[in-house]
Protein backbone atom coordinates (compact mmCIF):
# COMPACT_ATOMS: atom_id res chain seq x y z
CA UNK A 1 0.00 0.00 0.00
CA UNK A 2 1.47 3.65 -0.71
CA UNK A 3 2.39 5.90 2.08
CA UNK A 4 0.84 8.94 1.92
CA UNK A 5 2.68 11.92 2.21
CA UNK A 6 1.36 16.00 2.90
CA UNK A 7 4.09 18.26 2.32
CA UNK A 8 3.25 21.90 3.76
CA UNK A 9 4.95 25.13 2.65
CA UNK A 10 3.86 28.91 1.84
CA UNK A 11 6.24 29.19 -1.26
CA UNK A 12 4.57 27.53 -4.12
CA UNK A 13 8.01 27.16 -5.82
CA UNK A 14 9.47 25.25 -2.97
CA UNK A 15 6.12 22.86 -2.94
CA UNK A 16 6.74 22.78 -7.39
CA UNK A 17 10.16 21.56 -6.98
CA UNK A 18 9.42 18.73 -4.43
CA UNK A 19 6.59 17.98 -6.69
CA UNK A 20 8.99 17.52 -9.31
CA UNK A 21 11.96 15.76 -7.41
CA UNK A 22 9.27 13.36 -6.11
CA UNK A 23 8.05 12.42 -9.80
CA UNK A 24 9.85 9.54 -10.09
CA UNK A 25 8.22 7.72 -6.91
CA UNK A 26 4.66 8.53 -7.94
CA UNK A 27 3.73 4.58 -7.84
CA UNK A 28 5.18 4.59 -3.87
CA UNK A 29 3.87 7.18 -2.68
CA UNK A 30 0.70 9.09 -2.31
CA UNK A 31 1.95 12.92 -2.31
CA UNK A 32 -0.23 16.01 -1.20
CA UNK A 33 1.04 18.83 -1.11
CA UNK A 34 -0.35 22.32 0.60
CA UNK A 35 0.33 25.91 0.92
CA UNK A 36 -0.76 26.76 4.69
CA UNK A 37 -1.58 25.14 7.78
CA UNK A 38 -5.96 25.31 7.66
CA UNK A 39 -5.15 23.53 4.31
CA UNK A 40 -3.43 20.97 5.57
CA UNK A 41 -5.47 20.50 8.69
CA UNK A 42 -8.21 19.91 5.65
CA UNK A 43 -6.28 17.46 3.86
CA UNK A 44 -5.57 15.38 6.92
CA UNK A 45 -9.41 15.48 8.23
CA UNK A 46 -10.07 14.42 4.44
CA UNK A 47 -7.31 11.26 4.76
CA UNK A 48 -5.20 10.94 7.28
CA UNK A 49 -1.19 11.58 5.87
CA UNK A 50 1.50 9.12 7.61
CA UNK A 51 4.24 11.32 7.06
CA UNK A 52 3.84 14.93 7.20
CA UNK A 53 6.65 17.44 5.95
CA UNK A 54 6.30 21.40 7.19
CA UNK A 55 8.13 24.14 7.00
CA UNK A 56 8.46 26.17 9.84
CA UNK A 57 8.07 29.91 8.85
CA UNK A 58 4.46 30.35 7.59
CA UNK A 59 1.64 32.95 7.41
CA UNK A 60 -1.17 32.59 9.79
CA UNK A 61 -0.63 29.30 11.28
CA UNK A 62 3.46 28.33 11.78
CA UNK A 63 5.02 24.77 11.37
CA UNK A 64 4.89 24.13 14.86
CA UNK A 65 1.27 25.22 15.82
CA UNK A 66 0.31 22.24 12.58
CA UNK A 67 2.34 19.81 14.09
CA UNK A 68 1.37 20.26 17.48
CA UNK A 69 -2.38 19.90 16.24
CA UNK A 70 -1.45 17.01 14.25
CA UNK A 71 0.55 15.30 17.13
CA UNK A 72 -2.99 15.68 18.79
CA UNK A 73 -5.57 14.86 16.10
CA UNK A 74 -3.29 12.52 14.60
CA UNK A 75 -0.86 10.94 16.28
CA UNK A 76 -0.21 8.15 14.51
CA UNK A 77 1.87 10.65 11.70
CA UNK A 78 5.40 10.87 11.20
CA UNK A 79 6.31 14.95 11.79
CA UNK A 80 9.16 16.33 10.10
CA UNK A 81 10.03 20.02 10.26
CA UNK A 82 11.52 22.09 7.25
CA UNK A 83 13.30 25.11 7.91
CA UNK A 84 16.22 27.30 7.58
CA UNK A 85 16.01 29.02 10.49
CA UNK A 86 18.76 27.20 12.65
CA UNK A 87 19.25 30.00 15.35
CA UNK A 88 15.44 31.33 15.47
CA UNK A 89 14.48 30.18 19.16
CA UNK A 90 11.39 29.65 17.93
CA UNK A 91 12.12 27.08 16.36
CA UNK A 92 13.27 25.17 19.01
CA UNK A 93 9.87 25.20 20.04
CA UNK A 94 9.14 22.50 17.57
CA UNK A 95 11.35 19.90 19.69
CA UNK A 96 8.53 18.22 21.55
CA UNK A 97 6.50 18.30 18.56
CA UNK A 98 8.77 17.48 15.69
CA UNK A 99 10.41 13.70 15.05
CA UNK A 100 13.15 14.63 12.63
CA UNK A 101 14.26 18.10 11.35
CA UNK A 102 15.80 19.10 7.99
CA UNK A 103 17.40 22.01 6.74
CA UNK A 104 16.17 24.35 4.27
CA UNK A 105 16.96 24.04 1.23
CA UNK A 106 17.30 20.01 1.71
CA UNK A 107 19.34 18.49 -0.58
CA UNK A 108 17.34 16.26 -3.22
CA UNK A 109 18.69 12.75 -1.94
CA UNK A 110 18.92 13.59 2.09
CA UNK A 111 14.56 13.91 1.70
CA UNK A 112 14.64 10.72 -0.51
CA UNK A 113 16.51 8.76 2.24
CA UNK A 114 14.42 10.45 4.99
CA UNK A 115 10.77 9.69 3.40
CA UNK A 116 11.90 5.90 2.31
CA UNK A 117 13.49 5.27 5.48
CA UNK A 118 9.94 6.64 7.44
CA UNK A 119 8.27 5.00 5.07
CA UNK A 120 9.58 1.61 6.09
CA UNK A 121 9.78 2.40 9.20
CA UNK A 122 5.37 3.15 8.99
CA UNK A 123 4.91 -0.54 8.49
CA UNK A 124 6.71 -2.02 11.45
CA UNK A 125 4.40 -1.58 13.92
CA UNK A 126 0.93 -3.32 13.22
CA UNK A 127 -0.67 -2.35 16.53
CA UNK A 128 -2.39 0.55 16.19
CA UNK A 129 -3.02 1.54 19.88
CA UNK A 130 0.58 1.43 20.38
CA UNK A 131 1.79 3.07 16.91
CA UNK A 132 -0.54 5.73 17.87
CA UNK A 133 1.29 5.99 21.55
CA UNK A 134 4.74 5.90 20.51
CA UNK A 135 4.31 8.25 17.68
CA UNK A 136 2.42 10.75 19.13
CA UNK A 137 4.90 10.74 22.35
CA UNK A 138 6.93 14.15 21.87
CA UNK A 139 9.40 13.53 25.49
CA UNK A 140 10.18 10.55 27.49
CA UNK A 141 9.88 10.89 31.17
CA UNK A 142 13.23 10.84 33.04
CA UNK A 143 14.38 9.49 36.77
CA UNK A 144 12.98 12.50 39.29
CA UNK A 145 16.66 12.85 41.37
CA UNK A 146 17.96 13.27 38.02
CA UNK A 147 15.33 15.96 36.77
CA UNK A 148 15.89 17.86 39.65
CA UNK A 149 19.52 18.36 39.70
CA UNK A 150 19.59 19.34 36.39
CA UNK A 151 16.99 21.92 37.26
CA UNK A 152 19.06 22.65 40.01
CA UNK A 153 22.11 23.10 37.98
CA UNK A 154 20.64 25.01 35.19
CA UNK A 155 19.52 28.22 37.46
CA UNK A 156 23.02 28.11 39.29
CA UNK A 157 25.09 31.32 37.60
CA UNK A 158 28.06 29.29 37.86
CA UNK A 159 27.11 26.35 36.12
CA UNK A 160 29.39 24.95 33.36
CA UNK A 161 29.12 22.52 30.27
CA UNK A 162 30.98 20.03 32.15
CA UNK A 163 28.76 20.30 35.05
CA UNK A 164 24.82 19.87 32.76
CA UNK A 165 26.75 17.15 30.89
CA UNK A 166 27.50 14.81 33.59
CA UNK A 167 24.23 15.23 34.63
CA UNK A 168 22.23 14.55 31.28
CA UNK A 169 24.42 11.20 30.25
CA UNK A 170 23.05 9.63 33.37
CA UNK A 171 19.10 9.55 32.28
CA UNK A 172 18.06 7.50 29.16
CA UNK A 173 15.64 9.53 28.06
CA UNK A 174 17.43 12.77 28.36
CA UNK A 175 20.33 11.11 26.14
CA UNK A 176 17.97 9.93 23.36
CA UNK A 177 16.36 13.34 23.32
CA UNK A 178 19.20 15.66 23.06
CA UNK A 179 21.34 13.46 20.52
CA UNK A 180 17.94 12.98 18.25
CA UNK A 181 18.21 17.36 18.34
CA UNK A 182 21.65 17.73 17.59
CA UNK A 183 21.94 14.98 15.10
CA UNK A 184 19.54 16.45 13.00
CA UNK A 185 19.92 18.12 9.83
CA UNK A 186 18.48 20.84 11.13
CA UNK A 187 22.12 21.55 12.56
CA UNK A 188 23.91 21.06 9.69
CA UNK A 189 26.93 19.35 11.30
CA UNK A 190 28.79 16.92 9.81
CA UNK A 191 29.54 13.99 11.53
CA UNK A 192 27.43 12.03 14.14
CA UNK A 193 27.77 12.91 17.69
CA UNK A 194 27.61 10.20 19.14
CA UNK A 195 27.91 11.45 23.28
CA UNK A 196 25.90 13.48 25.69
CA UNK A 197 28.62 15.43 26.54
CA UNK A 198 29.90 16.54 23.04
CA UNK A 199 25.93 17.16 22.25
CA UNK A 200 25.44 19.81 25.37
CA UNK A 201 29.06 21.35 24.17
CA UNK A 202 27.92 21.52 20.60
CA UNK A 203 24.54 23.66 21.79
CA UNK A 204 25.73 26.09 24.02
CA UNK A 205 24.51 26.45 27.75
CA UNK A 206 22.15 28.84 27.00
CA UNK A 207 20.20 26.66 24.84
CA UNK A 208 20.49 24.15 26.71
CA UNK A 209 18.35 26.22 29.23
CA UNK A 210 16.04 27.30 27.00
CA UNK A 211 15.19 23.77 25.97
CA UNK A 212 14.78 22.94 29.15
CA UNK A 213 13.40 25.51 31.80
CA UNK A 214 11.55 26.78 28.67
CA UNK A 215 10.45 24.51 26.42
CA UNK A 216 10.43 21.51 28.90
CA UNK A 217 12.31 18.85 26.65
CA UNK A 218 12.59 17.04 29.54
CA UNK A 219 9.94 15.81 32.05
CA UNK A 220 9.97 14.29 35.55
CA UNK A 221 8.70 10.53 36.18
CA UNK A 222 5.43 11.31 38.35
CA UNK A 223 4.04 7.57 38.86
CA UNK A 224 4.95 6.81 42.30
CA UNK A 225 3.59 3.60 41.77
CA UNK A 226 6.07 2.86 39.04
CA UNK A 227 9.42 4.49 40.73
CA UNK A 228 10.85 1.34 41.34
CA UNK A 229 10.84 0.06 38.06
CA UNK A 230 12.08 3.06 36.27
CA UNK A 231 14.89 3.04 39.12
CA UNK A 232 16.13 -0.52 38.21
CA UNK A 233 15.98 -0.09 34.60
CA UNK A 234 17.99 3.19 34.71
CA UNK A 235 20.27 1.23 37.34
CA UNK A 236 20.38 -2.16 34.11
CA UNK A 237 20.74 0.51 31.11
CA UNK A 238 23.36 2.44 32.75
CA UNK A 239 25.64 -0.55 33.18
CA UNK A 240 24.70 -2.24 30.23
CA UNK A 241 25.92 0.77 28.28
CA UNK A 242 29.42 0.64 29.78
CA UNK A 243 29.39 -3.06 29.45
CA UNK A 244 28.30 -3.01 25.73
CA UNK A 245 31.49 0.24 25.34
CA UNK A 246 34.15 -2.66 27.28
CA UNK A 247 33.29 -5.10 24.40
CA UNK A 248 33.23 -2.74 21.61
CA UNK A 249 36.56 -1.54 22.51
CA UNK A 250 38.00 -4.91 23.49
CA UNK A 251 36.71 -6.16 19.70
CA UNK A 252 37.63 -3.50 17.69
CA UNK A 253 39.41 0.01 16.93
CA UNK A 254 36.34 1.72 15.36
CA UNK A 255 35.79 4.62 17.64
CA UNK A 256 32.74 5.17 16.17
CA UNK A 257 30.80 1.32 16.46
CA UNK A 258 32.52 1.98 20.52
CA UNK A 259 30.42 5.18 21.22
CA UNK A 260 27.21 3.57 19.06
CA UNK A 261 27.81 0.35 21.59
CA UNK A 262 27.49 2.58 24.63
CA UNK A 263 24.74 4.52 23.30
CA UNK A 264 22.75 1.41 22.20
CA UNK A 265 23.33 -0.30 25.23
CA UNK A 266 21.86 2.84 27.11
CA UNK A 267 18.78 2.88 24.81
CA UNK A 268 18.14 -0.96 24.55
CA UNK A 269 15.00 -1.03 26.74
CA UNK A 270 14.02 2.68 25.91
CA UNK A 271 10.76 0.70 24.60
CA UNK A 272 10.31 -0.48 28.52
CA UNK A 273 10.69 2.93 29.28
CA UNK A 274 8.27 4.00 27.20
CA UNK A 275 5.50 0.78 28.39
CA UNK A 276 6.43 1.47 31.84
CA UNK A 277 5.31 5.30 31.58
CA UNK A 278 2.93 5.44 29.73
CA UNK A 279 0.79 2.12 30.25
CA UNK A 280 1.78 2.02 34.14
CA UNK A 281 0.09 -0.93 35.73
CA UNK A 282 -0.72 -3.15 32.49
CA UNK A 283 2.69 -2.95 31.74
CA UNK A 284 3.36 -4.00 35.49
CA UNK A 285 1.12 -6.35 35.04
CA UNK A 286 2.65 -8.00 32.17
CA UNK A 287 5.76 -8.28 33.78
CA UNK A 288 4.44 -10.04 36.53
CA UNK A 289 2.55 -12.56 34.67
CA UNK A 290 6.16 -13.56 32.92
CA UNK A 291 7.60 -13.98 36.54
CA UNK A 292 5.34 -15.72 37.66
CA UNK A 293 5.36 -17.90 34.82
CA UNK A 294 9.04 -18.62 34.37
CA UNK A 295 8.96 -17.02 30.93
CA UNK A 296 10.83 -14.27 29.30
CA UNK A 297 8.82 -10.66 29.22
CA UNK A 298 8.88 -10.71 25.42
CA UNK A 299 7.20 -13.70 25.44
CA UNK A 300 4.31 -12.32 27.32
CA UNK A 301 4.45 -9.11 25.65
CA UNK A 302 3.94 -10.68 22.15
CA UNK A 303 0.98 -12.38 23.38
CA UNK A 304 -0.89 -9.41 24.81
CA UNK A 305 1.02 -6.36 22.87
CA UNK A 306 1.70 -8.47 19.52
CA UNK A 307 5.06 -6.85 19.93
CA UNK A 308 7.78 -6.47 22.22
CA UNK A 309 9.69 -3.58 24.23
CA UNK A 310 12.75 -4.06 21.70
CA UNK A 311 10.28 -3.51 18.89
CA UNK A 312 8.61 -0.71 20.31
CA UNK A 313 12.34 1.01 21.43
CA UNK A 314 14.03 0.61 18.04
CA UNK A 315 10.56 2.60 16.19
CA UNK A 316 10.26 5.27 18.40
CA UNK A 317 14.62 5.65 18.03
CA UNK A 318 13.70 5.10 14.67
CA UNK A 319 11.77 7.60 13.99
CA UNK A 320 13.61 10.05 15.83
CA UNK A 321 16.28 9.50 13.02
CA UNK A 322 18.91 7.85 14.63
CA UNK A 323 21.56 5.99 12.95
CA UNK A 324 21.13 2.04 11.72
CA UNK A 325 23.65 0.28 14.42
CA UNK A 326 22.06 2.03 17.08
CA UNK A 327 18.17 1.00 15.94
CA UNK A 328 19.53 -2.85 15.17
CA UNK A 329 20.61 -3.53 18.27
CA UNK A 330 17.95 -2.04 20.02
CA UNK A 331 15.49 -4.05 17.83
CA UNK A 332 17.57 -7.50 18.05
CA UNK A 333 19.37 -7.62 21.28
CA UNK A 334 17.23 -10.24 22.27
CA UNK A 335 17.31 -12.28 18.34
CA UNK A 336 21.03 -11.91 16.37
CA UNK A 337 19.52 -14.73 14.37
CA UNK A 338 17.39 -12.24 12.89
CA UNK A 339 20.45 -10.20 12.05
CA UNK A 340 21.67 -10.19 8.67
CA UNK A 341 25.35 -8.87 9.73
CA UNK A 342 28.87 -10.14 9.23
CA UNK A 343 31.75 -9.31 12.26
CA UNK A 344 31.49 -7.02 14.80
CA UNK A 345 27.90 -4.90 15.22
CA UNK A 346 26.45 -3.04 18.34
CA UNK A 347 23.63 -5.34 18.57
CA UNK A 348 26.46 -8.16 19.55
CA UNK A 349 27.89 -6.10 22.19
CA UNK A 350 24.58 -5.43 23.42
CA UNK A 351 23.25 -8.71 23.52
CA UNK A 352 26.14 -9.80 25.60
CA UNK A 353 26.53 -6.75 27.98
CA UNK A 354 22.81 -7.55 28.72
CA UNK A 355 23.24 -11.09 29.52
CA UNK A 356 26.49 -10.23 31.49
CA UNK A 357 24.21 -7.94 34.15
CA UNK A 358 22.02 -10.76 34.46
CA UNK A 359 24.86 -13.08 35.35
CA UNK A 360 25.87 -10.70 37.69
CA UNK A 361 22.52 -9.51 39.11
CA UNK A 362 20.27 -12.84 38.96
CA UNK A 363 18.24 -10.42 41.78
CA UNK A 364 16.80 -8.57 38.91
CA UNK A 365 15.89 -11.21 36.47
CA UNK A 366 11.83 -11.12 35.87
CA UNK A 367 11.87 -15.01 34.00
CA UNK A 368 14.72 -16.73 32.93
CA UNK A 369 18.28 -15.86 31.95
CA UNK A 370 18.69 -13.90 28.55
CA UNK A 371 19.93 -16.43 26.75
CA UNK A 372 23.35 -16.64 24.76
CA UNK A 373 23.00 -16.88 20.55
CA UNK A 374 25.75 -19.71 20.36
CA UNK A 375 24.84 -19.79 16.94
CA UNK A 376 25.34 -16.25 16.07
CA UNK A 377 28.58 -16.31 18.04
CA UNK A 378 30.06 -19.27 16.10
CA UNK A 379 29.09 -18.44 12.84
CA UNK A 380 31.11 -15.45 13.21
CA UNK A 381 33.80 -17.21 15.43
CA UNK A 382 33.27 -15.26 18.44
CA UNK A 383 32.11 -18.09 20.61
CA UNK A 384 35.35 -18.12 22.74
CA UNK A 385 35.98 -14.28 22.75
CA UNK A 386 32.81 -13.90 24.17
CA UNK A 387 33.72 -15.60 27.11
CA UNK A 388 36.42 -13.15 27.72
CA UNK A 389 34.08 -10.42 27.14
CA UNK A 390 31.92 -11.80 29.39
CA UNK A 391 34.34 -11.87 32.56
CA UNK A 392 35.68 -8.45 31.60
CA UNK A 393 32.15 -7.62 32.21
CA UNK A 394 31.74 -9.22 35.57
CA UNK A 395 35.06 -7.32 36.39
CA UNK A 396 33.45 -4.14 35.54
CA UNK A 397 30.62 -4.91 37.77
CA UNK A 398 32.64 -5.93 40.46
CA UNK A 399 30.50 -9.43 40.18
CA UNK A 400 34.09 -11.71 39.70
CA UNK A 401 35.13 -12.23 43.06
Amino acid sequence: MKKNILFVDDDPNILDGIRRMLRPFREVYDLRFCENGDQALQAMAEQPADVVVSDMRMPGMDGAALLNAIQLNYPHAMRIMLSGQADDSAVLKTVTVAHQFLAKPCAPERLKEVLARAAALHGQLTNGHLKNLVTGIGTLPSLPSVYAKLQEKLKDPEASLDDVAAIIEQDIAMTAKLLQLVNSSFFGLYRKVDRPARAVKLLGLDTIKVLVLSIQIFSEFRVPAQKAALTRLWQHSMTVAHCSKRIAAEACDSLELINNSFIAGMLHDIGRLLLISQLGGDYARIMATAEKEGIRPEVEEVKLMQTTHADIGAYLIGLWGFNSDIIEAIAFHHRLNLLEAEGFTAALAVHLADHAYYLGYPEQLSGPLPPLDTAHLNRLGYREKAQEWLAHCQSLMGCDE
